[in-house]
């Protein structure tokens, strides 16, 4: 706990808490649905309302990944507290980049498997969007492993990452309350 004396740890802009807390929500929403979508025995309405969900739902993951790589340029992370131990600062750079990128990889290989699949996506079908790449079965059946299998390791990420939120929770450090949801207390 921190003493009463010290300086408060700074925070996060608003704007970057916003942004963090809203991919959040989405992303630990789209997991569960793509693993349900993909289920035998589904209704094909219900399968086909997951879908849509999971490839709109990335479409506007990639949004805000990229928004949220170009705030941290504008807005760099405010400084840990000065006990967290250097290892900690290490391990936490680390792990935000490995979840930019697999966010990254998710995003983009789940775009290319449905548009090499020859399959819509409809929140950029709607805007006018043009395909990005081409009706290609090999380069779908790629994607398709890519996003498999990074599935595995963007959830492993997010599982240390909550993690560590929870030690930071316990340990009542000051980290937490840098990225704490803009509203409420």
């Amino acid at each position: 706990m921190t003493d009463a004396s010290e300086t408060p740890t700074p925070r996060y802009s608003s704007t970057t808490r916003a942004l963090h807390w809203v991919s959040a929500i989405l992303i630990l929403s789209t997991i569960p649905i793509g693993a349900v979508m993909l289920r035998e025995g589904l209704e094909r309405p219900t399968q086909d309302l997951l879908f849509i969900l999971h490839k709109n739902g990335g479409v506007i993951i990639f949004a805000l990944v990229v928004a949220r790589l170009v705030w941290r340029v504008i807005a760099p992370a405010p400084p840990l507290p000065a006990s967290v131990p250097g290892w900690q600062h290490t391990a936490a750079r680390a792990g935000h980049i490995g979840l930019y990128a697999m966010l990254l990889v998710m995003t983009v290989s789940g775009y290319v498997r449905v548009r090499a699949g020859g399959f819509p996506v409809e929140m950029l079908d709607a805007v006018g969007l043009p395909t990005l790449v081409p009706r290609s079965d090999a380069l779908a059946d790629f994607a398709q492993s890519v996003h498999f299998y990074g599935r595995f390791v963007l959830v492993a990420l997010i599982v240390v990452h909550v993690g560590a939120a929870v030690m930071h929770m316990v340990r009542r450090d000051g980290v937490i309350r840098r990225i704490w949801p803009p509203v409420g207390g």
